[in-house]
């Protein structure tokens, strides 16, 4: 068995020389806070009832997305996760979120009902 999974259908080959190039992700880079266009609404599919805040649009690397969703949370003195583009709050903080949000000089929106 091969080690390496993502050779992208090479199977064998005759070249000595070849060599396999891999196809490498790069992160985009982060927006600054006036060109983010961020979305905060209240979320409550798929977590038991519970309520959560959703924060979602943010353009960047995930260490910045972790960074921001960490300030959110200790401001709202509460848990969440920051992970795939989405800042979770857990509970209702909505209006907190977004005064927090404009007071970075991000462009937010409420989203939602």
């Amino acid at each position: 068995m091969s080690k390496n999974k993502n050779l992208s259908g090479v199977v064998y080959s005759t070249n000595p020389n070849f060599e396999y190039q891999e196809e490498r992700s790069y992160e985009q880079e982060t927006l600054s806070p006036k060109q983010q266009d961020l979305r905060v609404q209240l979320d409550k599919k798929q977590r038991g009832g519970k309520a959560v805040t959703l924060v979602t649009g943010f353009i960047g690397t995930e260490a910045d997305l972790i960074t921001l969703g960490k300030f959110l949370k200790q401001k709202c003195g509460t848990g969440g996760s920051a992970k795939d583009g989405e800042i979770i709050i857990q509970g209702d903080f909505r209006d907190k979120v977004i005064e927090l949000l404009r007071t970075g000089e991000y462009k937010v929106k409420k989203a939602g009902g």
